[in-house]
């Protein structure tokens, strides 16, 4: 297959990612793409062929191997530096991988997250009070506002022991690090500050340890300073911050969202027919949290569903488009269907990722949305959109793929 001729644009302001992608899926299953400032790469859009590259055993994560950045051609402000730079398990391959991996994983075994689940519950059922107070006259409140994202945010923020006085400052600045329309000048500005913050964080942990994962990822570089250096715990809590609430935010604000536009589906749940668990898997393979997500880097010119990826070249995993590939997912890839019979390979999407870099909370994300949707639902069973779906805001990201607001009416109205 030949590589287009003209590579993609992608849209620094986001926007909706499924029109492009069914275009560019029709033509590959890669392609070439022109991120913020002109720099060039590549998205790999199609399943299969996302499944083969995220586990290649030439493909890195190490930003050394960014010719471009390598080389000084990548200015400091450039919105996505982050994704490259930070220092951190998804900027690390081999044995570093390994040990920052090991590190941060007792946070997340089978066990330890199933000991959150009361936890979870607790905070799910104060946030429905808090969702409901701030209803207006109508019955209408922003859901992401008020339980989509304090939910998340509060049981990343207890792992980590961040203070609550420090989480929507936290979830702010996660919020520019992942914009890609934003000014080179914020850009090096928030990454400062969040950098300041977690720094404080952590400060305050190395002063009164608790039982928290800040506190064991300090004992561990006290105990033996070539484990985990300075920059490197800084680089892992901004990490978890980010990807420990803003995918489930988006998660449980897509869900809602399908839901509401498919009440067949949410009769089905109601019925038996289908669980909360196959609401969370078809909206994480329908709607993924992430659209695009940066980065990894050939060390050789690869091969990669007949197109070749240069060395070097800054790559995007597309996992909303992977998520609807037809030849993966039928047909009907792109309807919304939450009795959509398992593949024979048991992989029903990529969007938590696949192979050594599996997303490590996927089954803390897991259990926070099927406890939450199925909570929301139970206390408020006609809980609908309060405007049409076409009119909500998007993010300002190409990375994370959700809306700004989710205005939903808890109740019908009065006679409605």
């Amino acid at each position: 297959m030949e590589t287009p001729s003209a590579p993609h644009r992608l849209d620094p302001a986001g926007g909706c990612p499924h029109a492009d992608n069914a275009r560019l899926l029709a033509r590959g299953a890669v392609a070439p793409v022109v991120l913020p400032g002109g720099i060039e790469g590549m998205a790999v859009l199609g399943h299969e062929a996302l499944r083969e590259f995220l586990q290649h055993p030439e493909v890195a994560k190490d930003a050394r191997h960014f010719t471009r950045l390598r080389e000084g051609r990548i200015p400091t402000g450039w919105p996505l530096l982050t994704f490259a730079t930070v220092r951190g398990m998804t900027t690390a391959d081999g044995d570093d991988h390994r040990r920052l991996r090991g590190l941060v994983s007792r946070a997340f075994t089978p066990r330890r997250v199933e000991e959150l689940r009361h936890r979870v519950e607790e905070l799910t059922g104060t946030l429905l009070d808090d969702l409901d107070r701030a209803a207006d006259g109508d019955g209408v409140a922003d859901l992401r506002r008020h339980f989509a994202l304090p939910l998340p945010m509060g049981v990343i923020g207890e792992l980590l022991g961040v203070e609550a006085e420090f989480r929507d400052r936290l979830h702010h600045l996660s919020n520019q690090v992942v914009a890609t329309d934003i000014e080179p000048a914020e850009a090096v500005a928030a990454n400062r500050e969040l950098a300041a913050v977690l720094a404080a964080v952590a400060a305050a942990r190395a002063e009164r340890p608790g039982d928290d994962l800040t506190s064991a990822l300090i004992a561990a570089r006290d105990e033996d300073g070539d484990r985990l250096g300075q920059e490197e715990l800084i680089g892992t809590l901004v990490l978890m911050i980010i990807a420990g609430h803003e995918t489930t935010l988006n998660l449980v604000t897509n869900a809602v969202r399908a839901l509401c536009g498919h009440r067949d589906q949410l009769e089905l749940v109601r019925k038996g027919e289908a669980n909360w668990a196959d609401v969370v898997e078809e909206t994480l393979r329908w709607d993924a949290p992430v659209s695009h997500f940066p980065f990894r880097y050939p060390v050789r010119d690869l091969t990669v569903d007949g197109t070749v990826i240069p060395a070097g070249t800054p790559v995007l995993a597309g996992y909303s488009a992977a998520g609807r590939d037809p030849a993966a997912h039928g047909a009907d890839a792109d309807r919304f269907d939450v009795t959509r019979p398992a593949r024979p390979d048991a992989v029903r999407h990529l969007s938590l990722g696949h192979g050594a870099h599996y997303c490590l909370g996927a089954p803390l994300a897991r259990l926070e949305a099927t406890v939450a949707l199925e909570r929301l639902f139970d206390r408020f069973p006609a809980l609908d959109l309060a405007v049409p779906e076409d009119s909500l805001a998007r993010q300002a990201s190409f990375v994370g793929n959700s809306v700004r607001t989710l205005p939903v009416r808890l109740r019908p109205r009065p006679g409605g």
